[in-house]
């Protein structure tokens, strides 16, 4: 009866201690979105990013690949001027790579 007891609390232990590494990662990565976001509206011009947010409903992982490489190209000073929407449509396509065109024939 013991042995059962002591089991139930161990389990307790350490349900609530993934509880809380789960909510310590959330928030940091809440903090991570956050300093990104100002640091990309520092970096962008309205349009750009609105239409950054257009890529992220349409397609998550290639704007959050787009969002990296920009803060990356930021950083290594490459991005000196704010990127406007023409800047930025140019970017994303040397950004993004090569899409190879799919060709089915029929013998």
């Amino acid at each position: 009866m013991e042995d059962t007891e002591e089991i139930k609390r161990r389990m307790m232990e350490q349900m609530q201690r993934q509880m809380e590494e789960e909510q310590q990662r959330q928030a940091e990565k809440q903090i991570i979105d956050a300093q990104k976001k100002a640091l990309l509206k520092h970096i962008m011009d309205s349009e750009a990013r609105s239409r950054l947010e257009r890529i992220r409903m349409a397609k998550p992982d290639e704007a959050e690949y787009i969002e990296n490489q920009i803060i990356r190209l930021y950083q290594m000073g490459r991005i000196r001027e704010r990127l406007n929407d023409e800047s930025f449509k140019i970017l994303i396509k040397h950004l993004m790579p090569k899409k190879r065109d799919i060709r089915i024939r029929r013998v």
